[in-house]
C-alpha cells in the first residue's frame, strides 16, 4: 500500500523545471498522496523562451494525474496572507483536510556581497525564505489540529547550518528557518504535529545553476572550476539531485517518521556545515 494514501500535502515552490518542488511533489504523488502544487504567478524564462510559473505547475498537474495520480494546481504568493486563505480554503473544498506542509519555495534575492546587500534585498529574502513559511505554518495548524495531527516539513539548506561567503541574506533566513522548525515541534508536538527542517547542500536544481553562474561572472572563473571549488569540500564531489531531496521529505511525511520532529535532516553528500 502507498504510504501517503489519502493523505494531502502542500507544496510551494513547485514550478522549477529541474527544482526540488517538483520533485518532491512527484515522489510524494506516488506515495499516494493528493498533492497541492503552487507557486506564484509570475512570468518565467527558459532557455530563452517566456512561460509563466502558473502555466508549469499546470502541466505538473496534468502529468501526475496521467500517471494516475491527484493534483491541484493553485498560483501561491507565500508572502500574501489573502493568497494562504484563498489556497487553504481551495485545498479543504477539494480534499476536505489538510495533512502536510512542505514550505520550498525560496529566493536567493540579497545573496551578494555583504556590504553590498540593501535592506530592500534583505527584506524580500525574509519574506519569502522565513515569513513565507510562518504564515503558511499558521494557516495549516489549526486545520491539522483538528485532523489529530500532521507534518511540516520545511526546506531548508547547509546554509541553515553553516555559511558561505556571499549567500547573507539567504544564510540568514535559512537559519532562521531552523528556528521556526523547532519552536514548531516543541509547540506543537501535543497535538500530534511533527515539524522538522531538510538540509539540502549543493544540489542540480535551476537556483543552484544560476548560483554557479554567478559566482562564475564575479571570479572570472570558468564554470567547470566553480563547480570544482565549491564540490571539493563534498565528499561524493558533485551535487545531488532533486529526488534525493524528495527521498528525505518522503521519508519525514511518512509512517516511518511518527517519533521524528525538530531535527534538521542534511541531504549533503558529506560537505562540512561549519564553512
Amino acid at each position: 500500500m502507498q504510504p501517503l494514501h489519502g493523505k494531502v500535502a502542500l507544496i510551494t515552490g513547485i514550478s522549477a523545471p529541474k527544482g526540488i518542488g517538483r520533485a518532491i511533489a512527484l515522489r510524494l504523488a506516488q506515495d499516494g498522496a493528493h498533492v497541492v502544487i503552487t507557486d506564484v504567478d509570475q512570468a518565467l524564462t527558459i532557455e530563452g523562451a517566456a512561460t509563466t510559473r502558473a502555466a508549469l505547475i499546470a502541466e505538473l498537474a496534468q502529468e501526475i494525474t496521467v500517471q494516475g495520480g491527484s493534483a491541484l494546481a493553485l498560483s501561491l504568493d507565500v508572502t500574501s496572507a489573502s493568497d494562504i486563505k484563498v489556497v487553504i480554503e481551495q485545498t479543504l473544498s477539494q480534499f476536505g483536510h489538510l495533512d502536510i506542509l512542505v514550505n520550498n519555495a525560496g529566493s536567493l534575492v540579497g545573496s551578494d556581497n555583504f556590504l553590498s546587500t540593501s535592506a530592500a534585498q534583505w527584506t524580500s529574502s525574509f519574506e519569502v525564505n522565513l515569513l513565507g513559511p510562518m504564515m503558511l505554518s499558521q494557516a495549516v495548524i489549526p486545520e491539522m489540529r483538528k485532523n489529530g495531527g500532521g507534518r511540516i516539513i520545511n526546506i531548508g539548506s547547509t546554509g541553515s547550518l553553516g555559511a558561505e561567503a556571499g549567500f547573507g541574506a539567504y544564510t540568514a533566513m535559512k537559519h532562521g528557518l531552523v528556528g521556526l522548525t523547532k519552536t514548531l515541534a516543541a509547540e506543537f508536538g501535543p497535538d500530534g504535529i511533527l515539524c522538522n527542517t531538510v538540509c539540502p547542500g549543493y544540489i542540480a536544481t535551476d537556483m543552484h545553476e544560476a548560483a554557479n553562474a554567478r559566482l562564475s561572472q564575479e571570479q572570472g572563473l570558468e564554470l567547470a572550476q566553480i563547480k570544482a571549488n565549491r564540490y571539493a569540500n563534498v565528499a561524493l564531489r558533485d551535487a545531488g539531485l532533486p529526488r534525493d531531496v524528495a527521498n528525505a521529505v518522503a521519508f519525514l511525511a511518512g509512517p516511518e517518521a511518527n517519533y521524528v520532529t525538530g531535527i534538521n535532516l542534511p541531504v549533503t553528500g558529506g560537505v562540512p556545515v561549519g564553512i
